[in-house]
């Protein structure tokens, strides 16, 4: 009967030493998931602020890019527009000189005509 009471108490004590490590091993377990979520926490958070900077950061090279886009299509309608004033200076002075000719009734020579071209065309 000794090693019946014996062993019966071995076997509570186990059983309590048990309840213990489980009790414990519950609370570590609650302490890691508790740690896990912080750290997902932590690392949804810096996903999230990198997110807004990599948008900021798309957003500024758009509007730079833009800005080259813009500047571009500037400078090209300024070179038409130069391109169009030397046209059309050049068809006032063909005009300029086909009337003279006229008026004078005779026709000038290339070399008078080329002067006048030219002084036509610096004079406007």
């Amino acid at each position: 009967m000794r090693e019946r009471q014996e062993a019966i108490a071995e076997g509570l004590a186990s059983s309590e030493r048990a309840a213990k490590d489980l009790e414990l091993a519950q609370e570590r377990a609650t302490d890691q998931l508790r740690e896990a979520k912080d750290e997902a926490h932590k690392i949804i958070e810096q996903a999230r602020g990198r997110a807004n900077q990599m948008i900021d950061e798309a957003k500024n090279e758009a509007r730079e890019e833009v800005e080259r886009i813009k500047e571009g299509a500037r400078a090209e309608i300024d070179q038409e527009i130069n391109r169009a004033k030397e046209a059309l200076r050049g068809q006032v002075a063909a005009l300029a000189v086909s009337g003279a000719e006229r008026v004078l009734g005779s026709a000038i020579d290339a070399d008078r005509h080329r002067e006048l071209l030219d002084q036509l065309a610096t004079d406007l």
